[in-house]
């Protein structure tokens, strides 16, 4: 038998009603919110990034591929990593049709990540993925956006992520804390990296982001960037198990590569 609440349809309707006024008060603050996400002030960005594409060498500004907005997708796959991280892949599932639609609005969607094109080419074939991921190998764009770390700053408490900095990696380990200290999930880098195929102190070197960008006049400018929880809205999955009758009923890492789960 069940031990949740249970009722009548008309105690269901009482209950939904209040509900649907707690939903909607939470949509238009996430409205104001938005808002205010498009009014900070941007940023020129000066530097010439360099990526490898399936198309070749390309700069910041080829990416926008003649649309005037660009939003990227730090996606973490470090040089040393032998698969993509399965939190930042649960994120890409649903990169393919989104990528179409935003292109037809005057926004390219691309992934990132400092790994070799090739190995980028290889997962994302494995993943029937469809949508532009580039190769930052050769460039400073990932640290520049505050998504990769040497080891030196990993080793002496030098990395700032989130806009905050973190302890020495071997003072979260010495505290019992995640290596990357802005998640809630305990056991998710051990997990993140093994699936990767790497240590924890080279998975936790790369980050997870979001940055936005804008092209006016020949000018690139920076717009917003957002991490860690901050792209918690970029989880589609969640959203949907936000409306599950359990909700996300989970402990610890849950999730896998999409081909890696069993078959039912």
């Amino acid at each position: 038998m069940t031990t949740h609440i249970t009722g009548t349809r008309k105690d269901w309707l009482a209950a939904r009603l209040e509900l649907l006024k707690a939903e909607k008060e939470l949509t238009h603050r996430s409205d104001a919110v938005a808002r205010q996400r498009q009014e900070l002030p941007w940023v020129k960005v000066d530097k010439n990034y360099s990526f490898e594409t399936d198309g070749g060498s390309a700069s910041l500004k080829d990416l926008f591929k003649g649309r005037s907005q660009l939003l990227v997708y730090h996606f973490m796959f470090g040089p040393d990593y032998k698969a993509g991280c399965p939190s930042c892949s649960a994120i890409a599932d649903g990169f393919n049709g989104i990528a179409t639609h935003l292109a037809n609005h005057d926004v390219m969607l691309w992934a990132v990540s400092r790994a070799q094109l090739a190995k980028l080419q290889a997962f994302k074939q494995r993943m029937g993925w469809t949508f532009p991921w580039a190769s930052s190998f050769a460039s400073d764009f990932n640290p520049d956006f505050s998504v990769w770390f040497s080891e030196q700053q990993q080793r002496d408490g030098g990395i700032e992520y989130n806009y905050r900095r973190e302890p020495a990696l071997q003072q979260l380990i010495a505290d019992n804390k995640p290596a990357i200290s802005s998640r809630e999930t305990p056991d998710g880098p051990t997990q993140g990296a093994a699936m990767s195929g790497t240590d924890v102190a080279t998975y936790t070197r790369e980050r997870p982001g979001m940055s936005a960008f804008v092209l006016e006049d020949g000018i690139i400018y920076h717009a917003y960037s957002a991490y860690a929880r901050g792209l918690d809205d970029l989880w589609g999955m969640y959203k949907w198990l936000d409306r599950a009758p359990k909700g996300r009923n989970e402990k610890g890492v849950w999730w896998r590569h999409h081909d890696q789960y069993d078959k039912h």
